[in-house]
């Protein structure tokens, strides 16, 4: 992406979690907070050994909890993060595991090469017209018969949210919100087969419905 505008989302989303980075690894150091976001993981992790030992790809990784998780399940994986301030907490509480700076929309890996992709609440922080080019991404990267697990939270609300404060901290996050079916249409768009869609009702203060796309490139 040359045009500076264009970046101008990557910048803020990185200087953002940087600044909140330890308050959030404190409060959430591991990621998942249900029951059956765990049996997906685990799910996610069975298909991608089946169909092979290539590693997984945590895009959006954080603190390194669900890499880390992963990794347990048996499945190689690594962590990519926009936030240098996350990658360095991840490497320090996982540091038998690879941690890197880099953004899902511009992956730096080789053709063929994952085995899966994880976008967990990640894709939440990516303009819709980053999207198309981001899921084309990730069909690139993944091995004929490679999956992606996509988690995010539903809304149809045009401008999602903006945050500009979070745990006590002056932050520029955006928030855009997607429908199911939506983000299912970029999937089969960027070459990718929709294997399965759940919907998770909010619990304990949640807003939103938690959607979770399981897809698969066709090989």
């Amino acid at each position: 992406m040359s045009d500076d505008s264009d970046t101008d989302f990557l910048r803020a989303t990185a200087s953002s979690y940087d600044v909140i980075a330890k308050d959030y690894a404190a409060r959430r150091p591991h990621g998942l907070s249900h029951p059956l976001e765990r049996s997906l993981i685990s799910a996610f992790a069975e298909l991608v050994t089946a169909n092979g030992p290539a590693p997984v790809a945590d895009l959006g990784s954080g603190p390194g909890g669900v890499t880390a998780l992963v990794q347990g399940l048996g499945v190689p994986a690594f962590g990519v993060d926009v936030s240098p301030a996350m990658v360095a907490l991840a490497r320090e509480a996982h540091p038998e595991l690879r941690f890197h700076v880099g953004s899902m929309t511009s992956l730096d890996l080789p053709d063929a090469t994952l085995g899966g992709i994880l976008a967990l609440h990640s894709t939440t922080h990516v303009p819709d017209d980053h999207l198309p080019a981001t899921f084309a991404g990730f069909r690139r990267t993944l091995v004929p018969g490679g999956h992606v697990l996509l988690a995010f939270r539903t809304g149809t609300e045009p401008g999602g949210l903006h945050l500009t404060e979070r745990f006590g901290h002056e932050i520029d996050l955006r928030y855009h919100w997607r429908t199911p079916e939506r983000m299912a249409s970029l999937l089969t768009a960027a070459g990718l087969d929709l294997v399965a869609t759940v919907v998770r009702e909010p619990r304990d203060g949640e807003t939103r419905p938690r959607a979770f796309l399981l897809a698969r490139r066709p090989g």
